[in-house]
């Protein structure tokens, strides 16, 4: 791992893009050795406006608090969103991309001018609709990210989300929370 990791979310109002960052800093900051942060960028946006939200992961405590300006992660959790704003912007030339979508990762990759850069893809709506009966893709997307670059380990993740969650779902909502971070373990793909 890097000595500090910097993650850029892009979203929609409403879908659960700043509880996604908000939670991914949740089961990591217990983690020894790890430091966290997860915060918004918003005014005042109706639902379904583009928002932004952050996470800074680190070995040494975390003096920084502004935004993310030259992201090492960059997860869209929309794809309405490709092409609309500029997601590439300030990213890494070793910038890795988790994208929400049902297009072919090669055809984003090429679109977007990515190079060698890693691109990972899943239809997060598609399992959240399923499993939870509402397309919030935010669980989805959090457990996607932390398969791909292994901030965690899987189990350990599914016990901490388990109990995060547990704070303030019901069980229902809890168990199909869950079962949406084992297909999205399952379903998360290189392109």
């Amino acid at each position: 791992m890097k000595p500090t990791i910097e993650i850029r979310w892009h979203g929609r109002a409403g879908q659960g893009v700043v509880t996604a960052a908000v939670t991914l800093a949740d089961v990591l900051a217990g983690e020894e050795g790890k430091y966290v942060q997860a915060f918004p960028e918003f005014g005042a946006e109706k639902r379904g406006a583009p928002i932004l939200a952050f996470n800074r992961i680190s070995q040494k405590p975390i003096r920084i608090h502004s935004q993310v300006y030259e992201p090492d992660i960059i997860v869209v959790t929309d794809p309405s969103l490709l092409g609309l704003i500029d997601i590439t912007d300030g990213a890494k030339e070793d910038a890795l991309f988790l994208f929400n979508t049902t297009f072919d990762l090669s055809l984003i990759k090429k679109k977007l001018n990515l190079g060698a850069r890693k691109v990972y893809g899943l239809d997060a709506y598609k399992i959240a609709r399923e499993e939870l009966g509402r397309p919030i893709p935010n669980i989805p997307m959090v457990a996607a990210l932390v398969k791909v670059t292994g901030l965690l380990e899987p189990e350990k993740f599914i016990a901490k989300l388990k109990a995060s969650l547990s704070k303030k779902l019901r069980p229902e909502v809890v168990a199909g929370n869950l079962r949406t971070v084992e297909r999205a373990f399952k379903e998360v793909k290189e392109g």
